[in-house]
Formats: structure tokens, sequence, C-alpha cells
């Protein structure tokens, strides 16, 4: 689905994000939730030679999995009027040209008690991308996250923030890829630095 397209059906939209957007989504909005999608799981399978890492070392960054039985946290933005194009033009620049990313519609349940599920669009990197990694051991996966670097800073940094935001925001969900992942990688940055 074009960003144009999206746009003519509704006044409001709603975005969500799995990744650096929980914590730095760099485009105005008119609110936010804290909730969840089903059928997906997050997962360090997609390459990043740009923000979070460089063409020599790529770095790792959250893609999403098909996985019926799962479901994934995060953020849903919502963008009304000019903050509808402005933040698909930018998302389109970031995630689909730089990143590799598509775009889908999905179902998101806010967190909060009593609120209604939205329909959000989300930005998903597949296997049939060129810099897409895919799966490798936890160990593996935190060794380069804990080496790279990109324009926007370490790696590391990305993947810190995410558990962060996870720790913070939804204390009571167990996300064993990615808290793995963080042990590992900061085990291996300590002894680095």
């Amino acid at each position: 689905m074009k960003p144009q397209d999206v746009l003519k059906e509704k006044s409001s939209l709603w975005i969500f994000g799995y990744g650096s957007l929980v914590w730095k989504p760099d485009f105005a909005y008119k609110g936010r939730k804290v909730g969840h999608i089903k059928g997906y799981k997050r997962r360090f399978w997609h390459g990043d030679d740009f923000y979070r890492g460089d063409k020599e070392k790529p770095g790792r960054v959250v893609t999403l999995v098909e996985d019926q039985e799962a479901c994934t946290w995060g953020v849903a933005y919502e963008v009304t009027g000019s903050q509808a194009e402005d933040s698909l033009q930018y998302l389109n620049m970031r995630e689909v040209v730089l990143g590799g990313y598509m775009m889908e519609t999905v179902e998101f349940i806010p967190k909060e008690k009593g609120q209604c599920p939205v329909l959000a669009l989300v930005y998903i990197a597949t296997s049939d991308n060129p810099i897409y990694l895919g799966p490798a051991p936890h160990g593996e996966i935190a060794a380069q996250i804990a080496l790279c670097r990109g324009s926007t800073g370490l790696n590391i940094e990305y993947l810190v923030r995410l558990a962060e935001f996870m720790r913070l925001h939804c204390p009571d969900v167990e996300d064993e890829h990615l808290f793995s992942i963080e042990a590992a990688a900061l085990n291996i940055f300590s002894r680095l630095w």
C-alpha cells in the first residue's frame, strides 16, 4: 500500500513502532499509546549498514517475523492531517529507501484497559532484503551488536534503549530474545571498553 493511498482513506492514522521508534519517533504526532500486536515476534535479524553499522560491519536491528503464537510490544503513534503526510514521507525514506522495510497494516491493542484496538501501519524487513541477516545464535548476534557503530551511534545503544523501554513500560512481559542478547552484548562490551 502506498502512503498516499493510506492518507486518502483516513484523516488520521496510527503507526506502530517496535524498534527505535519506541524512544525516538522523529516525527510530530497527536498521541501515543503503549501496547502490542499479535502474530509477530521481534527479532534482531535485520542488517543496518547506515544508522547502527556500516558497509564493512553492518549492525543488527529488529524486524518482525510472523509467528501466530507471539505478540510484540511497542508504541503506536496517532498522526493527523499534515503530520500523517510528513511522518509517512520521513518513515518511507528512513525505513523503505534506506532500510529495506515494507509497510503492513496490523491490529494494535493498547495496554491501557478499556481502550479499543486500532489499525496501525508497521514497517517490516523481510528475508528478500539485501541487508537482511537472518537468524543466528544469541551470542553471535550480541557480539555483532557490541562491536558495531553507525551514523547515529553505537549498535549497543539501540539494544539497551529497546530493553529499557520494555522494562519501564512492559515490566510483566518476558522478551527472552531481547533480554538474552542484551545480557550477552553488555558482557562483551564491558570487556572491550
